[in-house]
């Protein structure tokens, strides 16, 4: 389909400074731009690149201002990124879906699948299962006995959902990702091995969540492990039994959460933290990367990195101590030997 630049912009509530009647098919980035596609700058790390940009057209802030000619059409819009986004949901949205159950796929009888599902090849559907309307489930997907899932639910292939688990609307979880497996419960014993202990819980996913391929989330011991509204996590990222995510937290790759801690609305877990056990994380709390929390933090809306994690204004002033300790220690040698010397004459 192609789109003029008079339609997106108005369509994005934008104004136009160029050629309204340019027309574009698809999308690049501003670096790589080519004719007949549509770009955007965001960062202004990228703004020498809109000068000698052959894309049609581009999106940009209202604030831009070009100090060189732009040869392409721009639209100036409150926030091109978010209205990129919207332009390539739009996009998505119209393309053509299949709908229908491959025959390769395993239904059981007793399961209920909603109106315009799409079942692909290879899938397994256990007893019990309720799937809503528009879900779409990729090669190899396995749901397992008495899972529920809501309308307009993604899965890509390899999916695990495991026995009662239940996942709210307009998820979306990526290859490999496994809801519902058994958390680490193991008792130890007298002779020093392990008994099992049995994860009776499940996990529940509410609406508009993102899960990233690979990442895991296990199941409760008792009750359930929580996922909340508009959460998205990355790929390859552990969720501990009987954990809670709040609202609208995000959590970037390589991150591991402890088993029973609530992390709290609003959060930012940056790539590699890990954060320990039984512990309650405040909202609109942000964690830099490779942050260890041992600890619950109270306050919130801060701002932490570290091991442990302290505010962002300590870490850093830490790190310029941490980087000088080669000078320090040097220093406090030569004092030591000074001192010495001064000790050796006064006897």
């Amino acid at each position: 389909m192609e789109f003029t630049a008079q339609q997106i912009a108005d369509f994005l509530g934008g104004e136009i400074l160029g050629n309204p009647s340019v027309k574009v098919s698809t999308f690049s980035k501003i670096e790589d731009g080519k004719p007949g596609t549509l770009s955007f700058l965001s960062n202004p790390k990228y703004t020498q690149y809109i000068y000698d940009c052959q894309s049609s057209i581009v999106l940009v802030n209202k604030d831009f201002k070009p100090e060189n000619e732009v040869q392409a059409t721009l639209i100036r819009v409150d926030d091109a990124y978010q209205s990129l986004a919207l332009l390539m949901s739009l996009v998505d949205q119209n393309k053509p879906k299949k709908v229908g159950i491959s025959p390769l796929a395993y239904v059981s009888s007793t399961a209920t699948i909603g109106e315009n599902a799409y079942i692909a090849p290879f899938v397994y559907i256990g007893e019990g299962v309720s799937i809503g309307a528009n879900a779409r489930l990729h090669a190899h997907c396995c749901i397992e006995e008495g899972a529920q899932l809501g309308e307009n639910v993604t899965l890509f292939s390899g999916v695990k959902i495991y026995n009662e688990c239940v996942i709210g609307n307009n998820c979306i979880f990526h290859s490999g990702s496994v809801i519902g497996s058994d958390g680490f419960g193991f008792a130890p014993t007298d002779d020093g091995s392990y008994n099992k202990i049995p994860q009776m819980g499940n996990v529940i996913v509410e609406d508009n969540v993102e899960i990233g391929a690979n990442t895991v989330v296990d199941r409760a011991t008792l009750g359930s492990t929580i996922i909340r509204k508009g959460v998205k996590l990355d790929n390859l990222i552990q969720i501990a039994h009987n954990v809670e995510i709040g609202e609208n937290t995000v959590i970037a790759a390589q991150t591991g959460i402890s088993g029973s801690t609530k992390i709290g609305k609003r959060c930012v877990l940056a790539g590699q933290v890990g954060i320990a056990g039984h512990l309650n994380i405040a909202d609109g709390t942000i964690f830099g990367a490779q942050t260890g929390v041992p600890k619950s933090i109270k306050i919130p809306n801060q701002v932490l990195q570290g091991y442990p994690a302290v505010p962002l204004g300590v870490f850093h002033r830490s790190s310029i101590v941490y980087k000088n300790l080669p000078e320090l220690q040097k220093a406090v040698y030569d004092l030591q030997k000074k001192i010495q010397d001064l000790e050796n004459r006064l006897k």
